[in-house]
Parts: structure tokens; sequence; C-alpha cells
């Protein structure tokens, strides 16, 4: 997968997006999704093998969503993923927050 062609999946759940955090200046209310990347490349034979990346997805809503949880993990399941779920309450912003992290090979 390419970094375009996950940028079009998140860009698919029909929120507003943004990688790795919204700009400062926006005053943008939930629902939205933030997404971003924790690397982890795979070594062999003392060069870099496979550009191994995990994918962080960070929905937020004024409320637990089902719905629109369910339309995440539809569409990351259609496009072959396996994933983590977690969910928690953010008291200092009044919102819930639900990630999913799954492992994903970076094509060039």
């Amino acid at each position: 997968m390419t970094y375009a062609e996950i940028n079009n999946l998140i860009s698919n759940f029909g929120l507003p997006y943004a990688c790795y955090q919204l700009p400062d200046d926006t005053e943008q209310a939930p629902p939205f999704i933030c997404f971003f990347y924790g690397y982890d490349d795979i070594y062999a034979d003392n060069s870099n093998y496979a550009g191994r990346v995990t994918l962080y997805v960070e929905l937020y809503t004024d409320f637990k969503d089902f719905n629109r949880e369910s339309i995440i993990e539809t569409g990351l399941t259609q496009a072959g993923f396996s994933f983590g779920k977690e969910s928690n309450y953010i008291d200092s912003e009044k919102m819930w927050q639900t990630t999913y992290n799954m492992e994903v090979f970076i094509n060039a």
C-alpha cells in the first residue's frame, strides 16, 4: 500500500481529517479523524528490507458513535487490514477518542 492509497482510504470515511494533527488555527468540531504513522523498518543483509509502519487512525466524536465506528471498521476490513481498537473518553476535551492500529507495509 502507498501513502496516497492510505490517504484515499481515510478520505472515503467522509469526515474532516488530517495527518498527525489539525492545524493550530482550526476550530474543528467533532466528528473528525486524525491519522499518523509509527515507523519500524525491517532489516536484512545490512540494509532496509521493507518499510513497515503502524498506522493509527483516531476517530474523535462528541458521543460514543457506534455507527461511525462501524463505517470505519468496514472500510478497514474491506481494504484488507486486521486492526486493534481502543476507545477512551477525554474529560478535558469532552469527547470520545477511538483509535485503530494496524501494521502496513509501504510500497514506494
